[in-house]
């Protein structure tokens, strides 16, 4: 695939809708897709490896970064910064690759101005109640910050609309397939395969 042909996809979901699991899933599946690794100016977390899981910078280069309009996407969420660099996209793409990016409603609606030509994906739970247990399986959060999470989830949800494609995760395989179904049908758009068929086009109808 050449590095023009690459396709942006904006991937967004509540806490709890299994995202996270089913972009794995896809990029270990589905050859020829990247994740953007985004930059966060918050420490690094034991496991963690920068440029793997964040690219970890301080808020001197972040800011510097915002400056040179060098951010398709970027937030402050409490006292760190989180964003998605034009520079990350722009290796992925270089290396021949869709690129997916794991962004919020905000952000999502940030890199849709920049980048008009991407399709965005919403996923969601398959009920309230499923939200919930998901949230509370984790084992890791507090009563109040699983409540604080379940109305941040809900937040997010009212903005569904704003997505090219949406998925309901109730069977998370035949989800998957979904969502495979979502990149295969873009890479088969007529723009994108004639420039990569232009020659026996040519040929076929000489």
């Amino acid at each position: 695939m050449n590095a023009t042909d690459a396709a942006v996809f904006i991937v967004t979901a509540p806490s709890g809708a299994g995202k996270t699991t089913l972009v794995s899933r896809l990029i270990a599946e589905l050859s020829g897709i990247a994740v953007s690794v985004s930059h966060t100016t918050r420490p690094m977390r034991p496991g963690e490896v920068d440029g793997q899981h964040y690219h970890f910078v301080d808020t001197a280069a972040f800011e510097s970064l915002i400056a040179e309009d060098g951010f398709l996407e970027h937030a402050r969420v409490f006292d760190n910064y989180y964003g998605t660099s034009v520079q990350a996209v722009n290796d992925c793409v270089a290396a021949g690759h869709d690129v997916i990016l794991e962004i919020d409603w905000q952000g999502a609606e940030q890199a849709r101005q920049k980048l008009p030509d991407t399709r965005s994906v919403f996923i969601l739970p398959p009920s309230r109640e499923a939200l919930v247990s998901r949230l509370k399986s984790r084992g890791q959060d507090a009563p109040e910050t699983i409540e604080r999470r379940t109305n941040e989830a809900v937040e997010e949800m009212q903005h569904y609309k704003s997505a090219d494609f949406l998925l309901v995760n109730d069977d998370f395989e035949s989800t998957l397939t979904e969502f495979k179904a979502i990149i295969l049908a873009e890479r088969a758009r007529m723009a994108r395969c004639h420039r990569q068929h232009e020659a026996l086009i040519k040929q076929l109808l000489a």
